[in-house]
């Protein structure tokens, strides 16, 4: 990419454990009115880190004035020292993890953003992609404003800062901000006397809040309230802003009403097993995932593998629906990052095994097994797991995906590589299934997975959930796309929040 408005070219990944997996890319968590509000933020940060784990930041004000720690790494490598936490006074914060898709990891794209206004000190934490963030960017830049980052969160900062609202307050301000933005987002944001949380038009990334006797907590999940002893109230509507202040819980429209879309890969990957969504227990929807996967594509086989960690829902379901017993066949091991470099040809050659081993005590010689993973992206890892299924004696190898075939990339959050690197983009089943080198190759379908959550199809008139990587339907204009078509090439302005 070239560089645009000082944003340098994105750097080449180097050959490693790229993880042949989507990621999410952040999480928030909010907390007003309790006395250890930074600690607590910490613990609820800390349940969210599956969202992103390059770096982590709060915020917190006291009364007088903020202060904030934003560092590089895991929440536990820094948020777990009492003299950290001291530092971080007042009885309101907010939080942030983050996992950045392209572009640097960098001490300053590290959220929540804070900036200085002229009304007060606003911190902002977000999650998800703002789709028209290089065209308002340029915009702003155009007319005077000074970027400090490479986020698109930035952008909504600048919005608010010189919003033509300026007289009626934050909110106002807020709000006019708002209605320029497109995309999707949920923010946590923090005032001097209020804690803001926010939901897309379409409620496209996810946002809860939770009580803790006096205190209000937002938070991307709900695993991150069970840490922290909070009650779930409930989830930020699509098109809310909730105001939370000494007054109570002020609920505000930005938008016109409309059908909610939640990401359907919240329920596929991205969230904890432990969290509700849409009323929803998450571990029992992949669970149903798996069942429908076996009425749709059955298999004549010994025993269902998981690919860990995520496939496990899924294949536990598929198991119990097919009477086909399940064993946990591979180990993964969780301490290799993304960012591991193999240095020599002859360490490459180790592959998959750096991440995935076979169990011994469980023998695979001879059996006809079922491979279930919740998704294929490149191909690579389900690739180098098919042939260590064969090195250990593995008779036939079926793979089942709990998903349908991905083949859009995400513009709203997801960090998914281009078309020319999705299998699925540029293969057909059949096609897909000799790269792998199993014996059958089957994806859950789009209704099928409608059906694992409780709708019996998908209109596609009306679509419940946000489903383009599988369908191609993008909800939201993509002002900032490039690519003659959808799926080929495309430049998001950041994609680093």
């Amino acid at each position: 990419m070239d560089e645009i408005a000082g944003i340098p070219p994105l750097p080449t990944e180097p050959f490693g454990l790229a993880d042949d997996k989507l990621h999410e890319e952040c999480g928030v968590f909010g907390v007003f009115n309790h006395p250890e509000a930074a600690a607590l933020t910490a613990l609820g940060l800390h349940a969210l880190q599956h969202r992103g784990q390059e770096a982590a930041g709060i915020v917190t004000f006291d009364g007088t004035q903020f202060h904030a720690e934003r560092r590089l790494g895991l929440v536990g490598d820094h948020f777990n020292r009492k003299g950290v936490i001291d530092n971080l006074r007042g009885n309101m914060a907010v939080g942030h993890v983050r996992y950045a898709t392209v572009g640097e990891t960098a001490l300053r794209n590290v959220q929540p953003l804070f900036a200085d206004l002229d009304i007060g000190g606003c911190a902002l934490a977000h999650n998800g992609n703002l789709t028209n963030a290089l065209t308002l960017r340029r915009e702003l830049v155009s007319s005077g404003s000074i970027f400090q980052s490479t986020s698109d969160t930035e952008v909504i900062v600048h919005l608010i800062a010189r919003s033509r609202e300026r007289r009626d307050g934050f909110m106002s301000r807020l709000f006019d901000a708002l209605r320029q933005i497109e995309g999707a987002y949920a923010l946590a944001a923090l005032t001097r006397k209020r804690l803001i949380g926010i939901r897309d038009p379409l409620g496209i990334r996810p946002l809860v809040i939770g009580k803790l006797g006096d205190a209000t907590i937002l938070s991307s999940e709900t695993c991150a309230l069970d840490i922290i002893g909070a009650q779930f109230v409930r989830e930020v509507e699509n098109g809310e802003v909730v105001e939370i202040s000494d007054q109570g819980i002020d609920s505000h429209r930005a938008f016109p009403a409309q059908p909610a879309r939640p990401c359907i890969f919240e329920y596929i990957y991205f969230a904890r097993p432990d969290s509700i969504m849409g009323g929803h227990c998450v571990y029992d929807v992949r669970k149903g995932l798996g069942r429908e996967l076996a009425r749709e594509a059955p298999a004549d086989a010994d025993v269902v593998v998981p690919v860990p960690d995520s496939g496990v829902p899924a294949a536990i379901g598929y198991a119990h629906e097919a009477r086909i017993p399940f064993e946990l066949g591979i180990i993964r091991n969780h301490y290799v990052g993304r960012t591991f470099i193999e240095p020599e040809q002859r360490i490459r050659k180790l592959g998959v095994k750096l991440k995935h081993n076979p169990t011994p005590s469980i023998s695979v010689e001879g059996k006809r097994i079922v491979l279930i993973d919740d998704s294929i992206v490149r191909g690579t890892t389900s690739t180098k797991i098919v042939a260590m299924m064969r090195e250990h004696g593995a008779r036939e190898v079926h793979m089942r995906i709990a998903c349908p075939p991905i083949k859009y990339p995400d513009f709203y959050g997801i960090d998914t590589p281009d078309t020319g690197s999705l299998l699925a983009a540029n293969h057909d089943v059949e096609g897909m299934r000799r790269i792998l080198g199993c014996d059958s190759l089957a994806f859950l379908t789009v209704d099928g997975t409608y059906r694992a959550l409780g709708q019996p199809r998908r209109d596609p008139d009306h679509p419940q959930f946000t489903d383009h990587c599988f369908t191609g339907d993008y909800p939201t204009p993509l002002r900032d796309w490039d690519g003659p078509e959808p799926g080929q090439q495309h430049r998001l302005s950041l994609m680093a929040v």
